[in-house]
């Protein structure tokens, strides 16, 4: 399969491509490196990337921002950076993704464990997570060409607990292959419309 990785060279993204790079043909693209460069916050830098790569069987994001802060220190434009990149950024993605995806082709994205367990200065991470899980199972309901759309929701990575441990007391820190397994379950399986939460 052709696989386009965007965040391919983040922590969850390098451990994806080592999974899927040796029987598959894959395309790293990232903000600052990779085959491809994207901005996940553009739509204009996506579909110079889409251009780029061309068709496609898969498409995997890992990438996206949204600003952590108390919501009493947080401003509208402080809220637009979770909309515009995790948020509209992923939407845009499948927007205009899915006129590059080959025929029963998916399309794999992220959020996390704030959408259903938010935790203190989360409130607009949580926001947007929770916003692309019910996009996703929106959208789902109306694809053609049998594609599919998906998304990996994990708990707190284990490679990422000692950076932020305190802000999630009590939880047991997911083994980085788990979280793998979700993103090769949707690119392989025929879920579609699903959040694939992994947990401990």
């Amino acid at each position: 399969m052709k696989i386009l990785v965007i965040g391919g060279n983040g922590t969850i993204g390098k451990t994806i491509v080592d999974r899927l790079k040796d029987d598959n043909e894959l395309v790293i693209a990232g903000r600052n490196s990779g085959d491809v460069t994207v901005d996940i916050s553009s739509s204009e830098s996506i579909a110079e990337m889409l251009m780029n790569v061309g068709k496609v069987d898969a498409i995997i994001n890992v990438a996206g921002d949204a600003k952590w802060d108390k919501f009493v220190s947080l401003s509208e434009e402080d809220f637009y950076i979770g909309i515009k990149s995790k948020l509209m950024g992923q939407v845009n993605l499948v927007r205009l993704g899915l006129s590059y995806l080959n025929n029963a082709g998916s399309i794999t994205l992220t959020t996390g464990i704030l959408a259903d367990e938010p935790v203190d200065m989360t409130t607009s991470a949580a926001m947007v997570n929770g916003g692309i899980q019910s996009f996703v199972m929106a959208v789902a309901l109306e694809l053609q060409d049998y594609k599919r759309v998906n998304v990996v929701s994990a708990d707190l990575v284990e490679h990422s607990f000692d950076k932020y441990k305190n802000y999630f007391p009590g939880n047991t820190p997911v083994p980085m292959g788990k979280v793998v397994d979700g993103y090769v379950k949707s690119v392989f399986g025929k879920l579609n419309g699903e959040v694939i939460r992994i947990r401990a």
